[in-house]
């Protein structure tokens, strides 16, 4: 698609407007602010910047969506638009925010891609600001590192799973890994999802094994099954294996199978609508907020850790 103008219209009150020219860019930025944030807006780049992290934060609060063309993009600008508290302030695509767009933004909520979310936290980091929420899913380790180094100049929220149900799952399948012994019992990790996702395991499947590896003391990376495909031998004592299905509009359906000789235990989630990974992930921006620079997950918000 190609890149549209992008007029940002700042307003303190009903009689002091300023517009900045036209950046570019893919959608468009409206947003209401005090005078204090207004102010804000007329210091440098670096001093929006400090600003941002010091200054009260206002109701409603601004909120950007990168990736906003996507399924879960457009079902975070819908949950953005219906919520009191939150005002839609950018919605944007590749190749990504502005400057003047991170600063008009007091959180962004980032379903774009692997080099998108890195481009984007490195970006934000350097500025100062502001908070990221992040769901993209299938960074490789590089990627990985560089959120997390930009982590340590701002608050980041990053999660394979927005869903408070797949949360509470989590938490059960690391005291039920704790619990069964790992000579008896072997795991397995079911996921579906619908034809048009890309990377393999999902996000949430990973993050389910890394939960069930932490019950049994172990880390995932030496426990991992690769893709079992031909004569694989048997199954190596104490793995965790993965089965995945790609079909239709499978919005997400996740198992974690503890498998004895002779009974099976299984722990699942399923998704009906998408709009419940929309409605976490404003839940972790209402969160984020004030808080520290750090790497946050949704546990973090949900307050499952003290």
């Amino acid at each position: 698609m190609a890149a549209r103008a992008l007029t940002v219209t700042v307003a303190a009150d009903r009689h002091n407007r300023m517009t900045w020219p036209s950046l570019p860019f893919m959608g468009r930025v409206e947003t209401k602010r005090s005078a204090v944030r207004a102010a804000r807006l007329a210091l440098p780049i670096k001093g929006r910047a400090e600003a941002l992290r010091i200054l009260p934060v206002p109701r409603p609060l601004n909120i950007g969506v990168f990736g906003a063309l996507g399924r879960m993009g457009q079902a975070i600008v819908g949950a953005v638009n219906a919520h009191p508290d939150l005002n839609l302030a950018a919605q944007f695509g590749r190749p990504g925010p502005t400057p003047e767009v991170l600063a008009a933004c007091a959180v962004i909520i980032d379903f774009s891609s692997p080099a998108g979310s890195t481009a984007l936290s490195t970006r934000a980091a350097a500025q100062g600001g502001p908070a990221l929420v992040i769901g993209t899913t299938g960074s490789s380790a590089a990627e990985e590192a560089a959120i997390a180094a930009a982590a340590r100049s701002i608050a980041i929220v990053r999660s394979g799973n927005f869903s408070l149900g797949v949360n509470v799952l989590a938490g059960l399948v690391e005291q039920t890994a704790r619990r069964l012994n790992r000579l008896d019992w072997d795991i397995e990790i079911t996921e579906a999802h619908h034809r048009r996702k890309v990377d393999a395991p999902s996000g949430t499947a990973l993050s389910l094994a890394e939960a069930a590896a932490r019950g049994r003391g172990e880390i995932l990376a030496d426990i991992t099954v690769p893709a079992r495909d031909g004569r694989t031998g048997p199954r190596p004592e104490g793995a965790i294996g993965f089965s995945v299905v790609r079909g239709g509009g499978i919005v997400g359906e996740h198992s974690v199978i503890f498998a004895a000789e002779d009974e099976i235990l299984t722990l699942s989630h399923s998704a009906r609508d998408r709009g419940l990974f929309a409605k976490g992930a404003l839940q972790a921006a209402l969160w984020l907020p004030g808080k520290p620079p750090g790497l946050y997950d949704m546990l973090d918000v949900l307050g499952f850790r003290g």
